[in-house]
């Protein structure tokens, strides 16, 4: 892993999403809590469950923003977060996401993606196949494997907390903010997405195999929602400092 700036996410950022899939896991609110730096905590549903989510997003023309789209990078990305809030300076209570792990499969994006943020990227051998009724994510290097049915009308995951696709809405990302705790300088990075026609749609998961979720000891995690999003214009401010709060 390359060592990055001094200051992490210094410019903003435009992407095209062609593809977003998303699988959301609910384990004890207190098990991610267990996991993150003090200035965060869990977002929690029904106050009892937390949530770590696997992604993964075929992303083109990747650049900063203001550049021309040819200049961009496209690539695959699957990215390991837990869901949290934060209290902010201004006392604003802010949903969003904190980053464990980033995969991608271009050693240009891991030494980029290093360079300029704090989100942990690995090169790995992801590869993304789709055809009219499913979706296949595979990296034989992780051992990561998923596949999904996008027909219409799939609901939720058999043993989800959510009763209604209403309730895990909230959870189907993506949240406003990236959190960046950096203890060491006594700041935390605040990165706001924005974007729109954000319209996800509900898939099956047919199979599934994520050992990250066994290296992050949340091996009991129950499925809670999938879903995929497409075509969609998306832009990352300039990350923003605060002083860490005080306990």
């Amino acid at each position: 892993m390359k060592p990055c700036l001094p200051r992490a996410n210094p410019f903003a950022v435009d992407a095209w999403f062609d593809l977003s899939c998303t699988l959301t896991f609910a384990v004890p609110a207190e098990d991610i809590a267990a996991r993150l730096p003090s200035c965060l905590v869990p977002d929690t549903y029904d106050d009892r469950w937390g949530f770590v989510a696997v992604a993964v997003v075929q992303t083109r023309k990747l650049r900063p923003a203001g550049m021309p789209a040819f200049l961009g990078h496209d690539f695959v990305l699957a990215g390991y977060r837990y869901f949290v809030r934060y209290r902010s300076a201004s006392g604003r209570n802010l949903r969003g996401l904190f980053i464990v792990r980033s995969e991608t499969d271009k050693r240009h994006m891991e030494w980029l993606g290093n360079l300029f943020t704090r989100y942990k990227y690995v090169k790995t051998d992801i590869r993304v196949t789709r055809d009219d009724h499913r979706i296949g994510v595979r990296s034989p290097g992780t051992g990561l494997e998923i596949e999904v049915d996008i027909s219409p009308d799939c609901g939720l995951p058999e043993g989800s907390p959510f009763t209604r696709w209403e309730d895990a809405r909230r959870f189907s990302g993506p949240l406003p903010f990236t959190f960046t705790c950096e203890r060491e300088k006594n700041r935390v990075l605040i990165v706001e997405g924005v974007r729109s026609h954000w319209q996800p749609r509900p898939v099956r998961v047919i199979h599934q195999r994520i050992p990250q979720l066994q290296s992050l000891g949340l091996g009991h995690a129950v499925p809670a929602n999938a879903f995929i999003v497409e075509n969609i214009p998306y832009h990352w401010k300039a990350g923003v400092a605060e002083p860490w709060p005080a306990p």
